[in-house]
């Protein structure tokens, strides 16, 4: 097999060193790369092969993909001149299938093209985000230890000035303890509920009471609050284009449906299961 198939990456290389020196050489969709029994394989016959293939196969490198694809267009067309007969009324639908498809997808590609620009992205944005409002974020310290009492009396020597991050190095049993107690900040929903309401209650540089938590008791001073901003533009970008590109969709497609003649009454009165008889593709 791989002598065959080397035999037929020379046959293409014959047949490029065959034209004219004088003869244009830029390639167009209907050069020649290969003849299989009188079958031609064009230059836009790999091209579409390689728009279909998975982008990790579209990244091999050139001369890779090149032979590839030729071998593979090559071994179909073989394949395809083997079968004997005329071809099923299966390929036939197939085929009309994939041909509706085709030129669906062009229709749709060029319409989303022309109406997904910056400014209408732009424009999506703004409308989104016009009124945002953001929820409440909170940074928060805390220092932990096992008792209530120590708890009171850590409070107290904070209240009456003891400074809050030193006293968590030395006595918090929390991880955040060597970094001063710092929580960083964090969202409803991120801490546990007793913990959180403790901080929800709390004004800028307050200490709370004890709180008992399932880790033990904590002393927490709230550093600073602050409401979440709307994401940038180019953070959630792909997310409007994506639904601006539904709504094209559905509009062009109930256009054309207002407009068209669709006459669905053939469908009447058939059994949906009629689907699953592959044998009326043999009659």
């Amino acid at each position: 097999m791989l002598k065959s198939l080397n035999i037929l990456r020379g046959t293409a290389a014959a047949l490029v060193l065959a034209f004219p020196a004088f003869a244009d050489d830029s390639p167009n969709a209907d050069t020649v790369v290969a003849t299989v029994n009188g079958t031609e394989i064009t230059v836009g016959q790999m091209i579409a092969v390689r728009g279909t293939l998975n982008p990790q196969y579209q990244s091999l490198p050139d001369d890779v993909l090149f032979n590839g694809i030729l071998d593979q267009l090559v071994q179909q067309t073989l394949l395809s001149q083997s079968f004997g007969g005329e071809a099923p009324k299966r390929i036939e639908l197939e085929l009309a299938n994939q041909r509706l498809a085709l030129m669906a997808a062009v229709v749709l590609q060029e319409i989303v093209e022309t109406k997904i620009t910056d400014e209408a992205v732009q424009t999506a944005y703004d409308a989104r985000f016009e009124n945002f409002e953001g929820g409440r974020e909170f940074n928060a310290s805390h220092i932990l230890v096992a008792t209530e009492e120590e708890a009171k009396n850590i409070t107290q020597d904070i209240r009456g000035g003891a400074d809050f991050a030193e006293t968590a190095r030395e006595k918090s049993t929390g991880p955040s303890g060597p970094g001063g107690g710092e929580l960083g900040w964090f969202g409803p929903g991120q801490m546990v509920p007793a913990f959180e309401e403790a901080v929800i209650a709390l004004k800028k540089g307050e200490v709370s009471d004890p709180v008992k938590t399932q880790f033990g008791w904590h002393v927490i001073t709230l550093n600073d609050s602050r409401l979440t901003e709307a994401p940038a533009l180019e953070d959630v970008r792909q997310e409007i284009e994506s639904e601006l590109q539904r709504e094209i969709i559905d509009a062009e497609i109930a256009r054309l449906t207002d407009k068209g003649d669709v006459d669905r009454s053939g469908a009447e009165g058939l059994d949906p299961a009629v689907l699953k008889d592959s044998t009326i593709l043999e009659q």
